[in-house]
C-alpha cells in the first residue's frame, strides 16, 4: 500500500535527521523516532549547554541532504541482548528499551552511513529514496521520557515528509490556510469567546459565540426528540460509592476532580452514563418500556493536564450532546441503525457529508463470552448497511465491554475528526456493576444492554470544528448575527429601524447600525468582522417601495438585489429552516 510504503519513507528520514543532529551536536542521545501523520519525530536529549531550537533547522536539513545525497544503504542486523547492549552502552534511553525488551525478542539494529540505531523497522533500502525537497523541520517541544512527568525532559523535533515535494507544498498551503482559520484566533476577532489562563481549559463566551452555542443546542434538542428521546438532567456531583461500582474510581480518577463534604468524597462528573442508569433504576421497568432513550446535555468536567488543552477543543469543562440507550441484546441492531440515519442527518445539516465509519472490534482484555460478542458485532456491521454506510475495521480496538463504532468527518481543508460515536455495553448495567435490571415478557428479572452514543461529541469542540471550516463565515441558520441592516445615511433611521424590528418579530437574528459614520464602513465592518450573510440597505427608493436592497456576503456571482422585506424574510426562513449551507 502507498500509505504503508509513505510510513517507512518517514520513518527511515528520522533515522537521517537523528544521524544529522548527532553529526551536529555530539554527545547527544537519542530516545525514540516514530513516524506520524505528516511526517515523523524524534526526540533527543541534547549535551548540557545546547540550546536547540528552530533556529538550527536549516542546518540540520542542510546535513540531512548532504546525507540523502551520499546514497548510503540502510543495513538491518539481528543482534543479541547483551550486543545490543554493549553497542549502545553510550545511549542511556536505548538501554533502557533494551532492558525492558522480553528475553526471547528478537532485537534489529538499522545503520546507514555509520549511524546505528536500535529500530524493528523495516526502512527504506537506501537514502536514495528519500526525496531531499520532500521534507522539512516544523517545531521542536518538550516531551518527557516516556510520558512519565518524573523522567527527564527530552526536546522533541517534528518534521513534515511526504514522497514528493509538490505533496509537501500541498500540505504547507494547507497548513497556511488552517493558520488563517485558527478558531482561537478568529474566536478573538468575531468577538465569540475568550480564554483565562488563570482558569486553564474553562471557556467563557461572550453574547455573539453563546448564540451561535444556544442555536447548535437547540437544534439538537429538536432532532434528538423527533427521533424518541426523552431529555434528562443528572447532578454535577456524584458520592464516590457511585464511582466505584461504575468502575470510574478504579479506571479514571486521576482525570476526576474531587471535593469533600460532611466527611464523604464526591467527585464532579467526567461523564453521564452512571447517572443515566441510576434514573433508569428509579423506578420497575419492563420490557414493554424498552427501547428507552434517555439523551443528556450534561456539563462534564475532566482533569486535562494543561499542556494537552487547545482553545475550545480540548477543555476540562464541557458539554456532550450525550444519550444512552436502555435495550434489550435483540434491539441492538435496529437502534444502532436508527442513530446511524440520525447521524448521518445532523452532519448534513452541518455541511459534512463525506464520513468514514470505523468497526473496533473485541480487544483481547475483554468481558463476556465469544457468543455474545459475536451477536452484537454482527447487530454493529447489519445496523451500519440498514443505514447505507461502509466501515474499516479497527481489530481489537473495541471497548473491554463491547464493540463500537466511530464516525469521522472531513472538514474543508480534508481534515479528518473523530467525533460521533456508539458503543454496545453489557458491563455497566450488569449485577456486578450498578445492577439495573427490567422485567422481561417471561416475568423474569434481566439486564438491559446499554448503548453509549454521542454525535457532535462535546458542543465546545464541534463549534470549534465548525468556526475553522467556515473560517467563522457561518451558513445563516447558526450565524450569530444574521442580516444587518444599513442605512445610506441617518435620515432613514426610522425606516431601518422599523425593519429590523420586523425582522427580530421574525426570530431573525437583526440589528440595525444607525447614526452617524459611514455606509460603506459601516457594510465593511459586519461583513468582515461579523461575517453576517445579508446586509440590507436602504434609502429613499426602498423606503418608498418598502423593499430593501439585499448584498450577499462574500458573494460575486450575486452580490446584491432588491426584494421586498417580506419576501426577503421568507426567504431567509427558508435558508434557516433547510439548513441550507450557502447563504
Amino acid at each position: 500500500m502507498a500509505d504503508e510504503k509513505l510510513q517507512i519513507i518517514r520513518h527511515s528520514c528520522a533515522h537521517v535527521m537523528a544521524e544529522a543532529i548527532m553529526n551536529l551536536y555530539p554527545g547527544t542521545k537519542i530516545a525514540i523516532g516514530p513516524a506520524i501523520d505528516n511526517g515523523f519525530y524524534y526526540d533527543f536529549d541534547f549535551p548540557t549547554g545546547t540550546k536547540f531550537t528552530e533556529t538550527d533547522f536549516p542546518a540540520v536539513e542542510k546535513e540531512m541532504r548532504k546525507i540523502i545525497a551520499g546514497n548510503h544503504a540502510f543495513t538491518r542486523k539481528e543482534v543479541s541482548k547483551e550486543e545490543a547492549l554493549k553497542l549502545f552502552a553510550d545511549q542511556d534511553y536505548k538501554v533502557e528499551l533494551i532492558n525492558d525488551l522480553p528475553a526471547d525478542a528478537t532485537i534489529t539494529t538499522y545503520e546507514q552511513d555509520g549511524y546505528l540505531d536500535l529500530c524493528r523497522g523495516p526502512h527504506v533500502e537506501n537514502t536514495k529514496e528519500i526525496n531531499a525537497q520532500a521534507f522539512k523541520l516544523n517545531k521542536t517541544a518538550g516531551a518527557y521520557w516516556r510520558g512519565d512527568s518524573d523522567r527527564p525532559m527530552l526536546t522533541r523535533v517534528y518534521a513534515y515528509c511526504f514522497a514528493k515535494p509538490n505533496d509537501l507544498k500541498d500540505y504547507l498551503a494547507m497548513i497556511a490556510e488552517a493558520e488563517k482559520r485558527d478558531h482561537r484566533k478568529i474566536g478573538v476577532d468575531m468577538d465569540l469567546f475568550h480564554l483565562d489562563p488563570e482558569d486553564p481549559g474553562q471557556i467563557f463566551w461572550h453574547p455573539n459565540g453563546w448564540t451561535i452555542y444556544t442555536v447548535m443546542q437547540d437544534y439538537m434538542r429538536k432532532m434528538v426528540r423527533r427521533d424518541g428521546y426523552q431529555e434528562v438532567n443528572t447532578p454535577a456531583i456524584m458520592p464516590r460509592t457511585l464511582w466505584e461500582r461504575s468502575g470510574h474510581w478504579g479506571h479514571y480518577q486521576k482525570n476526576m476532580f474531587i471535593t469533600e463534604s460532611e466527611k464523604r468524597l464526591f467527585a464532579i462528573k467526567p461523564m453521564n452514563c452512571p447517572g443515566a442508569l441510576e434514573i433508569f433504576k428509579s423506578r420497575q421497568r419492563s420490557y414493554k418500556d424498552l427501547p428507552l432513550r434517555l439523551a443528556e446535555f450534561g456539563h462534564d468536567v475532566r482533569n486535562e493536564p494543561s499542556g494537552t488543552l487547545h482553545g475550545i477543543m480540548r477543555v476540562r469543562g464541557f458539554v456532550q450532546d450525550d444519550a444512552h440507550i436502555l435495550c434489550t441484546e435483540d434491539q441492538i441492531g435496529s437502534e444502532v441503525a436508527k442513530f446511524c440515519k440520525l447521524l448521518k442527518n445532523v452532519y448534513h445539516d452541518f455541511g459534512f457529508d463525506n464520513l468514514v465509519v470505523k468497526f473496533s472490534t473485541m480487544p483481547e482484555d475483554h468481558v463476556g463470552d465469544l457468543e455474545t460478542w459475536e451477536r452484537a458485532e454482527k447487530a454493529l456491521a447489519d445496523a451500519c448497511t440498514e443505514a447505507g454506510l461502509t466501515y474499516e475495521i479497527q481489530p481489537g480496538e473495541g471497548a473491554f465491554y463491547g464493540p463500537k463504532l466511530e464516525f469521522k468527518l472531513y472538514d474543508c481543508l480534508g481534515r479528518e475528526w473523530q467525533c460521533g460515536t456508539i458503543q454496545v455495553d453489557y458491563q455497566l448495567p450488569s449485577a456486578e456493576r450498578l445492577d439495573a435490571t427490567y422485567i422481561g415478557a417471561d416475568n423474569q428479572k434481566h439486564h438491559p444492554v446499554m448503548l453509549h452514543r454521542a454525535i457532535l461529541g462535546s458542543f465546545e469542540r464541534f463549534l470549534g470544528i465548525l468556526i475553522e471550516n467556515f473560517a467563522g463565515a457561518m451558513p445563516t441558520w447558526l450565524a450569530f448575527e444574521q442580516v444587518a441592516v444599513v442605512p445610506v445615511s441617518p435620515e432613514f433611521d426610522d425606516y431601518a429601524r422599523e425593519i429590523n424590528d420586523k425582522l427580530i418579530q421574525h426570530d431573525i437574528r437583526s440589528n440595525a447600525y444607525l447614526g452617524e459614520g459611514n455606509m460603506k464602513a459601516k457594510i465593511k465592518a459586519v461583513s468582515l468582522e461579523h461575517k453576517t450573510p445579508y446586509v440590507l440597505v436602504v434609502g429613499e427608493k426602498e423606503r418608498a417601495e418598502n423593499s430593501v436592497c439585499v448584498r450577499y456576503r462574500f458573494s460575486s456571482k450575486k452580490p446584491q438585489e432588491t426584494m421586498k422585506i417580506d419576501d426577503f424574510i421568507k426567504y431567509v426562513e427558508d435558508k434557516v429552516e433547510n439548513h441550507f449551507i450557502g447563504i
